[in-house]
């Protein structure tokens, strides 16, 4: 019996899938093959809530499903309420950098927050708002006042103490004073009504103020996050969402191979000090309520020329490649390998998404059990399969054949796989560079 599809899933789901790209919405009907996974991200995320901290490096293929285990990391969070931010790793967005590359990838982070109620669009604001009204809770409960009496300004003196207060208390040092100092200028400009305040406020928290001379003379503060010091930006801010009452603070990046792919050997090395410094905080809890995901190709993470494990300090962290092949599981381990499907959740996997496009649709394919076995088969038994079929391929020519009946009403399923099989009788070729596919798919 199919599982019940909404159709606003559906259609988030095919039209993703169609366009190239990972959905954001109704992933979960997608989702096979990855239980020890999941419970391992739900019990992570469980630890994250409580104050802790952790790092995973998901390994895999191009295709094998990173984005679709990160995209799966960031929808789980969602629903245990934690903030979660999801960005690509690229050339001009980069771990470490002194030409504003780093500075761009934690704004990118910012742009991208989501949470549970709030998935597109200002999120920013709408997170510090919430802060802004638990202070207001605890500065009007001590002074024995309703919270809405908390917008006048005579009590901006109590509020502006409390802020920092509560700021100067983070764990993460490096810019909490200064977030207080933005957080007070956000609040000025909310209860004097001064939108241009607000705005300069938001800047300086999405890194957007370039030069320490504009953030002194907008917001009359001495420092601004720029590339050496955005670490530190974003652990502050792992603490903030966790003082509004969030669970923690979950951020994903993905194609970390852009890292293995710099020309520069410094600079890759200096961006594979930074995954150190990060593994390190976060394995010891020195950074608090946050969750650090990379997914990454074996080569990104092993090759000892130019992988992560070309950096000495980073290696022994890392684990043997060997193990990574192991038949069995251990999901402790920092650097997660993302085994192929089996038979049997491909077939899961292929039927799933059949009901799924035949409700964005609104029609009935008649595709037998008995077709998409055969499709299994023609795909299984070409040359390479065993060692490099992703799902990506398999979904992206099952979504073409479905394409085809579905424009095609005369066309049956078995005619269109009839059409298909002597392409698909060409050899599975590893695609070592990534060159024809820029964003992953499942």
């Amino acid at each position: 019996m199919a599982v019940k599809v909404r159709r606003k899933d559906a259609d988030n789901i095919i039209k993703a899938l169609e366009a190239g790209v990972v959905p954001t919405r109704g992933i979960e009907h997608l989702l096979v093959g990855r239980r020890n996974e999941v419970e391992e991200v739900i019990r992570i995320l469980e630890s994250v809530s409580e104050g802790n901290s952790d790092l995973r490096i998901w390994v895999g293929d191009f295709g094998s499903g990173k984005s679709f285990m990160l995209q799966t990391i960031q929808n789980l969070a969602q629903q245990k309420n934690f903030v979660s931010s999801t960005v690509d790793l690229t050339p001009n967005r980069r771990l470490y950098a002194s030409d504003g590359s780093a500075v761009a990838l934690y704004k990118e982070i910012m742009n991208n927050l989501v949470t549970k109620t709030a998935q597109s669009g200002n999120v920013l604001n709408t997170i510090i708002e919430e802060w802004l009204m638990t202070v207001f809770q605890k500065v009007g409960a001590d002074k024995g006042i309703s919270q809405a009496d908390m917008m006048d300004p005579k009590y901006a003196a109590d509020v502006e103490n409390t802020i920092l207060d509560i700021t100067t208390s983070f764990k993460s040092v490096g810019l909490s004073y200064e977030l207080g100092q933005a957080l007070i200028k956000y609040y000025h400009g909310l209860i004097n009504n001064q939108r241009q305040l607000t705005v300069q406020a938001i800047r300086w928290l999405r890194g957007d103020i370039r030069t320490v001379t504009e953030s002194k003379k907008e917001l009359g503060i001495n420092q601004i996050i720029k590339d050496d010091n955005w670490y530190d930006a974003l652990k502050t801010m792992a603490e903030l969402f966790l003082d509004i009452g969030y669970s923690g603070f979950v951020v994903n990046f993905d194609e970390a191979v852009n890292l293995y792919k710099l020309a520069n050997g410094i600079s890759r090395e200096r961006n594979y000090e930074r995954v150190l410094n990060i593994y390190n905080e976060c394995k010891s809890d020195v950074a608090r309520g946050l969750f650090v995901n990379f997914g990454a190709t074996r080569k990104t993470v092993y090759d000892q020329r130019r992988g992560m494990a070309s950096y000495g300090a980073l290696q022994g962290r890392l684990g043997l490649e060997e193990s990574l092949d192991s038949e069995y599981i251990n999901t402790d381990r920092t650097a997660l390998a993302l085994k192929p499907l089996t038979n049997e959740e491909i077939y899961t996997l292929l039927a799933n998404l059949l009901n799924v496009y035949q409700v964005n649709y609104g029609i009935e394919i008649d595709f037998p059990e008995a077709e998409i076995i055969r499709y299994m088969e023609a795909q299984l038994n070409r040359p390479g399969a065993a060692e490099f079929l992703t799902p990506r391929a398999v979904i992206k020519d099952f979504m073409e054949i479905l394409a085809i009946t579905r424009q095609n009403p005369g066309v049956k399923a078995s005619e269109a796989l009839e059409s298909k099989f002597g392409e698909l009788s060409a050899p599975v070729e590893k695609d070592e560079d990534d060159h024809d596919d820029i964003i992953e798919v499942i």
